[in-house]
């Protein structure tokens, strides 16, 4: 039968109080004393967590054997996720009036190019109907143009007169076109192109002027991510190769490297308005990121040999100190305090507390954590 979490919990908690307590054993004629001893003559170390191998097991603890290898330079700072410049399009008001949405939108919404997104309602203005008033000026412009084509041709009016009819036409006829399709409602504003939706900046009944941004609509191909280092470490600027990064939204790391990612640029000082220097890297947004976010960034400089490193999960932060668990035997655990160095999201540089060989929980080492809480449970006897 699948354990709850909770009855793992207590599990590990009993079992681990255990290894930590001292047992008696005072049966006549039995081994157990002997064996007892045995056992506390080899692991008497107050520190030791003792987990059984098949409790470890269902906990999901596991551990590896340490190798030095290559690691990475990072400078560690904060940025954000921006859309890539010409994969955004904005829908703008065509004329002035109260807007309604045609139906609910919300950010990832996707639209096709021409499917229509608001109507503008101008028929209760003080001017009258938009739409009207413009299909009545192009109506007038246009008898008036038939008309200046004949008188022309009988030389009644100068050719003057007839480019000015014609260009009085075609203002006409840019100004109703300009207008929008007319539906029952108003004026139907319509995606000019197809993707998704990143904010809608109105409501139903808002009133709206002409040339007001209603929606901004990406396509989503590609994505710039913006890195904001600060002056002190602009001497290292020009070892950046490529970045990491985990969105405010997520625990997920994500690598540019396996995103096609690409250095765009780094600037080559500050603004007058911050101290900080953008660093631009442009990626394919393959994994859903969202547009807009911020996230922790963790820039990638040249590659450094025979460095000690271990999964972030691995370490266990208390109160500033950083630990990690060493798996001594297949029962036997113990904590190991560590100095950390770089840490690039995933993995993280140990500069002293574990060597060569090591075998470190690299799974599971919160679960060991909670089994190391228990040796404050005092010691108990079990008198037979």
């Amino acid at each position: 039968m699948k354990k709850t979490p909770l009855f793992l919990l207590l599990t590990l908690t009993i079992l681990a109080s255990c290894g930590h307590a001292t047992h008696s054993h005072e049966e006549s004629g039995s081994n157990e004393n002997t064996e007892s001893a045995a056992q506390s003559d080899h692991h008497d170390d107050a520190d030791e967590i003792v987990i059984p191998a098949h409790v470890a097991k269902e906990a999901h603890i596991a551990a590896s054997s340490i190798t030095p290898g290559d690691f990475h330079g990072v400078l560690k700072t904060s940025g954000k996720v921006l859309s890539a410049i010409g994969d955004e399009s904005t829908v703008v008001a065509t004329v002035a009036g109260v807007v309604s949405l045609n139906r609910k939108f919300t950010d990832g919404t996707s639209v096709a190019k021409g499917a229509p997104l608001f109507t503008i309602s101008t028929s209760k203005l003080a001017d009258g109907d938009v739409s009207s008033r413009a299909s009545i000026a192009y109506n007038t412009a246009k008898a008036e143009f038939e008309r200046a084509e004949k008188l022309i041709a009988d030389k009644i009016i100068t050719e003057k007169e007839y480019l000015a009819a014609k260009a009085d036409l075609e203002n006409a006829r840019l100004a109703y076109e300009a207008v929008g399709a007319k539906t029952a409602k108003g004026i139907s504003i319509s995606s000019p192109a197809s993707g998704f939706v990143v904010g809608c900046n109105v409501k139903d009944g808002d009133y709206v002027e002409v040339g007001q941004p209603l929606m901004t609509i990406t396509q989503n191909r590609n994505l710039y991510l913006r890195a904001e280092v600060p002056e002190r470490d602009y001497h290292a600027l020009g070892q950046i190769t490529s970045a990491k990064f985990k969105p405010s939204y997520s625990d997920r790391v994500y690598d540019l490297s396996q995103l096609n990612g690409r250095l765009v640029s780094y600037g080559k000082s500050a603004s007058a308005t911050s101290s900080f220097i953008p660093v631009t890297f442009e990626f394919s947004n393959t994994s859903g990121i969202v547009p807009g976010s911020f996230a922790e960034i963790f820039l990638i400089k040249g590659k450094r040999e025979n460095v000690i490193s271990i999964p972030v999960a691995a370490l266990i932060e208390e109160q500033g100190v950083y630990s990690v668990f060493i798996k001594e035997d297949d029962v036997h655990y113990r904590k190991q305090e560590v100095t950390t160095g770089d840490s690039d999201g995933d993995f993280i540089e140990i500069i002293d507390g574990v060597k060569p060989g090591d075998n470190v929980v690299t799974e599971g080492a919160i679960r060991v954590k909670l089994a190391s809480a228990s040796s404050a449970i005092p010691a108990h006897n079990h008198n037979h």
